[in-house]
This record gives C-alpha cells, sequence and structure tokens, in this order.
C-alpha cells in the first residue's frame, strides 16, 4: 500500500524510540530524554494515552498531559478512539498542536479502557479495529500507526493464534496503518511472563509495512538481540528508558557496551534533573511532584537505593525541596543496576 504522508524513517532515524506510558511520558520526561538523543538524529516521541472524547474541548497546554511545547522534536500523539465522531474531531486538533505521526492504542489492557472498548478490547474484533484505523488515517495527513500486543482478548468461540493476529494487523495495514508497534504478549499477561520476540519476526517477514519491537529490552545487549533476532525495523523501550536514558543513543550491531554502572548513575541523575527543570517552566508544583513521584515509582527498580531516592522524592513539598533532595541522592557514588525483575 503507497503512501505520501512521510515514512518512519523519515520521522525517526533513531533506531531507539521512548514506549507511551500512562503518567509517565509527558512534555517533561520527553524533553529531559531528547538530550540524550545523539547529535542531529531525529525520534518519534510517543505521548500519554489521549482520550479521543476529551481532546475536541481541551485547549493546547491547559495541563501536563497535553503540553505539546516539544512538538518541534516530533511529537507521536497515542489516541484511545473507537467512535467516528470524536476521531473526526480530534485529528485535526492534533495535527494543529503539532503532532508528526498519531498512533492509535489498541494494546492497553487496563480494566478502564476494556470498559469503554478501547486499547486492547478492540483486538476482539478485527473488522471495527480496521474501521477505526481507517477513520483515522482518511481524515489524516499524518501516518497512522498502531501499537497493540500478541494478542488480545478472544470473544467466545475465537481463538488468538498468530494466523488471527496476521489477518488481524493485515486488516489495519489495508485500512491505512503506517506502521506497526508490537508488545508480543497478551492481553492476560499484563507485564508478566516473556515477550516473545519470535511473533516480532514472523511479522517482520509477513507483512509489507515497518514493525517495531516492544518488550523485555533493559540493556543495550538487548537492543542488539531483539533487532538481530526480529528483524525489527526499530525497537520500542519502556520503564527501563525511565532508568536509563542513554539506551537512546544505542546503535544496534556497533558493539558499543553500556556505560561503567556508576556512569549511568550520574546519567540518571542528569535526566531527573531535566526532568525537574521543564516540571518547573511548565507545571504546577502539584501537578509536578506527583508526576516526578511517579517517575521514580518506575525506574527505582534499577537504582541502587532507589528505595531511599523515592523516600526523599516522596518527603518533598515544593520544587526547591525536591531538587535538594535530587542534589543530595546524587552526590553521593552508586550505581544503576543492570536488572531487575519488572514486577514492582
Amino acid at each position: 500500500m503507497t503512501s505520501s504522508k512521510p515514512s518512519l524513517e523519515e520521522l525517526c532515524p533513531n533506531p531507539v524510540l521512548l514506549a507511551p506510558m500512562v503518567g509517565l511520558t509527558h512534555y517533561a520526561v520527553r524533553a529531559a530524554l531528547a538530550d540524550f538523543l545523539p547529535e542531529g538524529k531525529r525520534a518519534l516521541w510517543m505521548t500519554e494515552m489521549l482520550n479521543s472524547r476529551r481532546i475536541p474541548s481541551q485547549k493546547p497546554n491547559e495541563n501536563p498531559e497535553i503540553y505539546f511545547h516539544d512538538a518541534e522534536n516530533g511529537l507521536c500523539p497515542q489516541l484511545l478512539a473507537n467512535e467516528e465522531e470524536f476521531i473526526r474531531l480530534s485529528v485535526p486538533r492534533l495535527e494543529a498542536w503539532g503532532s508528526r505521526a498519531i498512533d492509535i492504542n489498541m494494546g492497553c489492557p487496563v480494566k478502564k479502557a476494556l470498559k469503554h472498548n478501547y486499547g486492547v478490547a478492540l483486538m476482539g474484533d478485527p473488522h471495527y479495529a480496521a474501521e477505526v484505523v481507517r477513520m483515522t488515517a482518511s481524515r489524516a495527513s499524518v501516518p497512522v500507526s498502531v501499537k497493540l500486543r500478541a494478542s488480545g482478548i478472544p470473544q467466545e468461540g475465537q481463538v488468538h493464534d498468530f494466523d488471527y493476529l496476521l489477518r488481524f494487523i493485515g486488516g489495519l495495514v489495508e485500512a491505512g496503518a503506517s506502521w506497526i508497534t508490537l508488545h508480543p504478549r497478551s492481553a492476560g499477561q499484563l507485564r508478566k511472563g516473556a515477550a516473545d520476540w519470535s511473533v516480532i519476526a514472523r511479522l517482520k517477514r509477513e507483512l509489507p509495512v515497518p514493525i517495531i519491537g516492544n518488550g523485555d529490552v533493559q540493556i543495550g545487549e538487548d537492543i542488539d538481540r531483539m533487532k538481530e533476532q526480529s528483524g525489527c525495523d526499530r525497537v520500542m523501550v519502556g520503564r527501563a528508558l525511565l532508568a536509563k536514558p542513554w539506551l537512546l543513543r544505542h546503535v544496534p550491531g556497533a558493539g558499543v557496551p553500556d556505560p561503567d554502572p556508576y556512569e549511568q548513575h550520574e546519567l540518571y541523575g542528569r535526566f531527573l534533573k531535566g526532568v525537574l527543570r521543564r516540571m518547573k517552566e511548565a507545571y504546577p508544583v502539584e501537578a509536578g511532584l506527583r508526576r516526578m513521584r511517579f517517575l521514580i515509582v518506575y525506574s527505582k527498580a534499577w537504582v541502587e537505593f532507589g528505595e531511599y531516592l523515592y523516600g526523599r522524592v516522596m518527603a518533598a513539598q515544593d520544587y526547591e525541596e525536591l531538587e535538594a533532595a535530587l542534589e543530595r541522592f546524587f552526590s553521593t557514588r552508586q550505581r544503576i543496576l543492570e536488572r531487575t525483575s519488572l514486577r514492582n
């Protein structure tokens, strides 16, 4: 399927990109991570999930969820959508706010999304899922992609195997999806078990569009292995990137090892201070404190004495106290751990 819209290669020449995460991939995090890109490189920056029912009544930058002052970096909002009217109203707003691409979420397994037939619930209805893509792509001047899991929640009598997945994604591509991001776990797994990268490889062999791989990347070697084993076009990293921002500049197959664990700790500190700097410029204190605490919750598992850092951040009552807590913690030489169970 041909398209005059920009390609993934044009929009995201960097081989590694950030995964969308609720409460985490807001402006301050995106902008601070962008500091770690190699000079001259560009990436796509995924937002938090944005609800198509809310977007039509929102104003740009009215709250941290839709604070888009980093739009020039390559903004890619992730959209929860399933109704034509709200898609029709949301797409032009997202483009006016600076979007370079739009990603449709068909992978979120949380009950709130399932209740409204968003996220992974759409994987139970191939025809309607394709219509959601068609509704979006037909109204967008930018590429539309889809992020999904290896299997959703089957309807009665329905089997979600690889053949089903291939037919499902084939319908999305036919409807106008420019590329696909696969997190190769089932909806029921949530974050448990291992991501099956072989599914990414099979999709890459069968589909005519770029495939982005996502799941179980914690170190640079994981990026190398995913790329080698699956042939994916890009590697998407989630929570590990919040503790290891240098992974953004890892070049698959270049043979460059990760930084020393103590240097990693310094880089993590630089990242958090970059986040705080953007928060002070953009967010009310309460909103900034809440988001910094959430960020530490999901990155501390890789941090030596991460619980101590979390305690100091939780105790901070304003930006000055938060800055002091970060300065104190990162004044001591510590390490970033290579791996965690990712279950915290």
